[in-house]
Parts: C-alpha cells; sequence; structure tokens
C-alpha cells in the first residue's frame, strides 16, 4: 500500500511540475532543483543505512527532513523502499509527510501567481 502511495505522490508531483513549467510561472530551474535534491537525499538515505548497518555515524534525522522539505523527498521515498530504511520509524514518516505536504504548498505557492497576489498585503 506505502508504495502505491508514494509512486501516487510522485506522479502528481512530476505532473504538477510539468503544468507549472509548461503553463505557469515556474521556472524549468525548478525541475533540476527538484531533481538534484531527490539525488542528494536518495545518497543520503544510503549513506544513513550503510552506516546503520556498521555502527558508525548516522546522519540526523533533522538533516534528511531538511533535504526532504527544500524539494528532495521523491527520492528519499524512493530511497526509503529501495533500502527499507526509516520505514518502521511512525514519528519519522509522520514528520517526513509532513515535510512533503510542506514543500508541495510551497511550490504551488510560487507556482501560481494569483496566489501571490492574494498574500500580497496592501497597507
Amino acid at each position: 500500500m506505502t508504495k502505491k502511495i508514494n509512486a501516487a505522490a510522485i506522479f502528481i508531483l512530476v505532473g504538477f511540475l510539468a503544468y507549472a513549467t509548461l503553463w505557469a510561472e515556474l521556472n524549468y530551474a525548478a525541475l533540476y532543483v527538484y531533481a538534484l535534491l531527490s539525488l542528494m537525499a536518495y545518497v543520503l538515505y544510503w549513506k544513513d543505512k550503510r552506516a546503520a548497518i556498521n555502527n558508525q555515524w548516522r546522519i540526523p534525522e533533522n538533516t534528511l527532513h531538511m533535504c526532504a522539505v527544500l524539494g528532495g523527498w521523491p527520492g528519499a521515498m524512493l530511497a526509503q523502499q529501495s533500502f527499507r530504511h526509516k520505514t518502521q520509524k511512525i514519528r519519522f514518516r509522520i514528520v517526513f509527510w509532513f515535510t512533503v505536504v510542506i514543500n508541495l504548498m510551497l511550490l504551488v505557492t510560487l507556482a501560481t501567481p494569483e496566489l501571490w497576489a492574494l498574500l500580497a498585503f496592501n497597507v
């Protein structure tokens, strides 16, 4: 079930990014940022999993969450499933999904000029 939810979330993100870059105001650089941060998140999860296996220094969870909230959550999702890492810690997963929601809200805000106009305060 989780794999289906993850696949759906990534599919929605890719669809929205395609729409936002082709027909809205979002710059193509957003695609590169998501790709780069996703790759970075994937590598961080891989390194943390290896460190856990070898009983070495671990990557702080806040670092993993920061990478996700900045746009690396698709790579983090793939890494969680690929490495079966951080999938049993309920608190981590709740915070992770919170970072996904925050990131998507920021993305929608950046890609919607009408929303910027609504948020503008005229003093």
